[in-house]
């Protein structure tokens, strides 16, 4: 693992840096790397944006869909029967706001909240606005699937 991380970032926005960069983590954990370096290269084609955030979480989002596990976590899903909220920072660099709403739409009863001052972690100014959505979770739990979200969304309610 050490070696990995020990690789800088490559340029998300440039094919050849990011082919580059997973044919070098292959090589380090044993796969081949001319088929890693062209399996990157197809994402990063393949990819309607050129945008590193958008490139990252492609190239990192096929790491973990490899991940040999059955059933598949995304599949599993609509088996949540607990009351959800579903959680996701405005700013994250790793994960656009989509991937949080795809996962709201699959477990039935789902809240989503996007905190528009929030990258990756929940900062502590939005304690009490996560905390209200989780309360309001059991007040909603027999009501279909909610989405909360800021007027800025451009997606509408399921």
């Amino acid at each position: 693992m050490s070696r990995l991380l020990a690789h800088a970032m490559p340029d998300w926005s440039d094919r050849e840096p990011v082919a580059n960069f997973a044919a070098a983590g292959a090589e380090i954990v044993g796969d081949d790397p001319d088929t890693a370096r062209a399996v990157a290269a197809r994402i990063w084609d393949r990819t309607p944006s050129t945008a590193p955030a958008v490139q990252m979480a492609n190239q990192v989002g096929m790491v973990f869909s490899r991940l040999d596990c059955t059933p598949r976590w995304r599949e599993r899903l609509p088996e949540i029967k607990a009351p959800t909220l579903v959680v996701h920072g405005r700013r994250d660099r790793f994960f656009p706001v989509g991937n949080a709403q795809a996962i709201a739409r699959e477990i039935p009863g789902a809240h989503l909240l996007v905190l528009e001052e929030a990258a990756t972690a929940i900062p502590e100014t939005a304690a009490d606005e996560v905390a209200k959505a989780m309360l309001t979770l059991g007040q909603t739990a027999e009501r279909p699937s909610a989405i909360i979200h800021s007027p800025s969304d451009d997606w509408s309610q399921r």
